[in-house]
């Protein structure tokens, strides 16, 4: 009962190894199949997928590949059902010749998951082979002398089947003077042996026939036969004896073909016949005796063919010497074949891929390759290496596999596509080596935005252009691929004017021009700002943003305007011109101003520079213009010949390219008396063309009622004196105190800005002949220093008002504060920002903000007083001729910005900024012949 215990104690043990091992293989990815040899096509060998574990979907959609060793792909795999047939005919004597175990290995590869399983298929035999013997007839030679019991070798049968299929016996038949016995041999082998058991008689019979058969264990057995013939010879004392009796030889592999590899040699005592020795091959395989060849009379061993020490590394033939007497020996020559460096290392692809993302994590597998090297020893070891700089390395596998995997993420933009050279190399002296390239193509992912070009842009695009006009064009560039390159343009939000952006300019979206949908009027528009988005094609899209100014250029499409003198009627041409009448005394001093043409040009820059010239005059050598001032000044003394009414033409030109120009006319009146300046007045206001006739004499009556008003003023003013200095006489006289009469001024503020403007007092008396009457100014009462303040609830006095509203100071009255030198006017300058530098002279254009800013306040005050319809012809102190200059059209709101050309229309005063001096000509320049104001003419 012990012993039945332990048997069964040993076959538990046994099943339980088999079962860990096949776990074992399992679980290392290793399949083990058997199958027999001579099977038809198709034949099923083992499931796969259900050994493996692998879910059919998983299985079919991996890209499973089979890969066997060798050029014959001897099994393949139905990927419907993941079984594993056979794809060709096995044989397995073909493939494993004398081996006992013969396996074929084959790799099956996901190339999905990059997974490598190796499956082993052994070749079972199959009695599909008989023995066989090399000779079919073999002739032995035996001494009659030979003692019963002697032994001669017989040749050996072949089977190329293994296992219970193999030879397994020896049969002899056909002559009781032999038997047969069979000894085994150092490999197992049988060797089958002839004994003498009788003695020969070459009298009795000289020949002996033999069959010798032999039988393999196969269910049927399959037999094999070989005719033996013994020739009884006379007797032969001496057999052959080979020294030694077995032979070593190691030759390399890469020995020339026809070398003699070893030479065996038997020697025999006896002579003549008896004594000659002739070898032979008693035992070799088929393919050993393709590559070796016996000299039958020297016993060299040649080589016959190349020798390959992967396709065989060892050889053992059975070399037979045979004298003429029929006695033999035989020796035994082992042949061992030494490993050359004669191979390459061997690189196979098993799965690799084609195309990677740049945005694939690391430690991703892109390849897997199989290395091999079919050389032993030092000279089969193989190291693999890729090119520096990659960003890939390999990773040893299972076996002889390696994966190639990433070290980081890729980048497209910097690499596109890789060709990884995988070198291996063997450890041979010298080494062999082998490589392959793997080619792999990043593909793109939208990681990058689109890049302007330029961090900004800027163009100049002129006024007046064309609808639909290119301003320039944005470029953006994206660094990615195909679609995610692919850079549309579109316009940010925006407003021009409080109208949107979109209605000005466009962008093309493909190429991104920049085009104007209307035509940009400087004057209008000076600049225009905006955003251009370039957005990709990704998903999603990255966008980026670049600024873009347009500057308007202008253009001289601004002819100049006239201010003053006021515009006169469209002529027949439809060119309108510009006209004025002023008034100059005829004892007027050369250099005199008389009139200042203002003038002002809508453009900008060098299109809004004006100069004047005197384009007609009826006394050419009269009046000279300023050439950057439109100041009309006297060139010399006017003359008794002169005409009283000259006309002047005064050209006003802009500096653009072609030149834009305007025209003024002026008439300037030439008088001494009132009856001569009225009588000029009115023929030069009839002689303005086209205005009409009831017009002018509307002026002329407002003229005479001015005049008559002041008349009547004069003496009720002298009434009021006159019965002042008489009850003033009537009382005591004062302590002391003088009447003084301070002339009136006018303090005018517009718009914040505050301009003082000179104003004079005038006394005028008259003769009883009109003809004879003199218009006179007193010199006395002219102030040109400023009062105090007003009060500040009290309204400043407006230019034009009744100056008989001016406060009169009692005797014991505060005396008048001195002038303020920083207020005080020069006839030598002018007005303008060019300060008391003449401006004719110095050609230079205005560029003094201040002077400008008090120029134009002065300008807009006297442009007040003419919209103020207070001031009449030759009514109101210092104001002769404003009512011709300023007509009721000129109003506050065609008064634009002058600040380059500036003149206070009616008055020759400038200002100055010396202090303490005075122009002695201004008075009698502007007010002819003056008087002291105490003092009256005498009718």
């Amino acid at each position: 009962m012990c012993a039945v215990g332990r048997r069964w104690g040993r076959r538990e043990w046994a099943l339980l190894c088999c079962v860990l091992l096949s776990v074992w293989e399992v679980a290392w990815g290793q399949l083990r199949y058997s199958v027999p040899e001579e099977m038809p096509k198709g034949t099923f060998v083992g499931d796969v997928a259900k050994d493996l574990g692998l879910q059919m979907t998983a299985f079919s959609d991996s890209g499973v590949r089979l890969l066997s060793e060798g050029t014959i792909q001897y099994f393949s795999l139905l990927g419907r059902t993941g079984h594993l047939v056979t794809a060709e005919r096995i044989d397995r004597e073909q493939l494993c010749d004398s081996e006992q175990q013969c396996v074929l290995r084959c790799e099956l590869i996901l190339e999905g998951e990059m997974k490598v399983y190796e499956i082993t298929v052994e070749i079972t035999d199959i009695n599909d082979n008989a023995p066989s013997f090399r000779e079919s007839e073999k002739e032995l030679k035996i001494s009659e002398t030979k003692p019963k019991g002697s032994r001669f070798h017989l040749a050996e049968a072949h089977d190329p089947d293994a296992g219970p299929n193999s030879l397994q016996s020896y049969e002899l038949s056909g002559d009781d003077h032999f038997s047969l016995a069979v000894q085994a041999g150092p490999g197992g082998d049988l060797r089958p042996e002839l004994v003498l058991a009788k003695a020969l008689d070459r009298e009795e019979g000289v020949f002996h026939d033999l069959v010798l058969r032999a039988r393999d264990g196969g269910e049927p057995s399959r037999t094999g036969t070989a005719r033996i013939r013994v020739v009884v010879l006379d007797a032969n004392d001496n057999a052959p004896v080979f020294i030694p009796a077995e032979y070593t030889v190691r030759v390399p592999e890469d020995v020339p073909v026809g070398s003699t590899l070893v030479t065996v040699t038997a020697i025999d005592a006896d002579e003549g016949m008896n004594g000659h020795v002739k070898y032979s091959l008693n035992k070799i395989t088929e393919k050993a005796s393709k590559i070796f060849q016996l000299n039958v009379e020297t016993g060299a061993v040649t080589l016959n063919r190349s020798l390959d020490f992967e396709q065989g590394n060892s050889y053992e033939l059975e070399v037979q010497a045979d004298d003429g007497g029929g006695l033999s020996d035989t020796a035994k020559v082992a042949i061992t074949v030494t490993d050359v460096n004669d191979n390459t290392p061997e690189i196979s692809v098993r799965s690799s891929l084609s195309e990677i993302s740049e945005d694939t994590p690391p430690e991703t597998v892109v390849a897997l390759l199989h290395v091999q090297d079919r050389d032993s020893g030092a000279n089969g070891q193989v190291r693999c290496s890729l090119d520096s700089g990659v960003p890939f390395q390999l990773r040893s596998s299972q076996g002889s596999y390696y994966s190639v995997v990433t070290t980081k993420e890729l980048d497209r933009e910097e690499v596109s596509e890789y060709n990884v050279t995988v070198r291996a190399a063997d450890g041979g002296t010298p080494p062999l080596w082998s490589s392959t390239v793997l080619n792999l193509r990043v593909l793109d992912v939208n990681d990058n935005a689109p890049v302007f070009s330029e961090a900004s842009y800027s163009a100049r695009l002129a006024e007046n252009n064309a609808a639909g006009a290119l301003v320039l064009t944005v470029r953006a560039r994206d660094a990615d691929w195909g679609q995610n390159a692919r850079v549309r343009y579109r316009l940010g939000e925006g407003r021009v004017r409080d109208v949107p952006l979109s209605s000005y300019v466009s962008v093309q979206a493909e190429t991104g021009a920049l085009y104007a949908l209307r035509s940009f009027d400087y004057e209008e528009v000076r600049e225009v700002g905006l955003w251009v988005a370039a957005e990709d094609g990704g998903s999603p899209a990255l966008s980026s943003n670049v600024s873009v100014r347009i500057v308007i250029v202008d253009e001289n499409d601004n002819a100049p305007q006239v201010l003053y003198p006021a515009p006169a009627p469209v002529s027949g041409a439809g060119v309108r011109g510009w006209s004025g009448v002023e008034l100059a005394a005829r004892s007027a001093e050369p250099g005199s101003l008389v009139a200042k043409v203002v003038a002002v040009d809508a453009d900008a820059g060098q299109n809004a520079w004006l100069s004047y010239e005197l384009a007609k005059a009826t006394e050419p050598g009269l009046f000279r213009v300023g050439l950057h001032s439109g100041e009309v000044r006297t060139a010399r003394f006017p003359l008794a010949r002169d005409a009283a009414r000259q006309s002047l033409v005064v050209l006003v030109k802009d500096h653009g390219r072609p030149a834009l120009s305007a025209t003024a006319t002026l008439t300037v009146v030439l008088a001494e008396s009132v009856a001569e300046m009225l009588a000029e007045v009115g023929s030069a206001a009839a002689a303005v063309p086209g205005e009409p006739a009831g017009s002018l004499t509307r002026w002329l009556v407002l003229a005479v009622a001015a005049v008559s008003c002041l008349f009547l003023v004069f003496l009720l003013l002298l009434l009021a004196l006159r019965l002042r200095s008489w009850r003033r006489s009537q009382l005591p006289p004062p302590a002391g105190g003088v009447l003084r009469g301070v002339p009136a001024t006018h303090f005018v503020g517009i718009d914040g800005v505050r301009a003082f403007l000179r104003s004079y007092s005038h006394e005028m008396s008259l003769t009883a002949d009109s003809r004879k009457s003199q218009l006179r100014f007193s010199a006395a009462s002219c102030c040109d220093t400023l009062p105090a303040r007003p009060l500040p609830d009290e309204p400043a006095p407006l230019l034009g008002e009744d100056p008989a509203g001016a406060r009169l100071l009692e005797a014991d009255a505060v005396p008048q504060a001195q002038p303020n030198p920083d207020w005080r006017f020069s006839q030598t300058q002018r007005p303008g920002t060019s300060g008391s530098q003449n401006a004719e002279e110095a050609g230079a254009w205005p560029n003094n903000q201040f002077d400008t800013e008090m120029l134009q306040a002065m300008i807009l005050a006297s442009a007040n007083e003419a919209a103020d319809g207070s001031s009449t012809l030759g009514g109101g102190s210092g104001t002769m001729g404003l009512s011709a200059r300023y007509g009721p059209q000129f109003t506050l709101q065609h008064v634009p910005d002058y600040r380059q050309n500036v003149y206070i229309p009616g008055s020759t005063a400038t200002l100055t900024t010396a202090a303490g001096k005075r122009d002695p000509k201004a008075a009698s320049s502007a007010g002819g012949n003056k008087k002291k104001s105490g003092k009256k003419e005498k009718k």
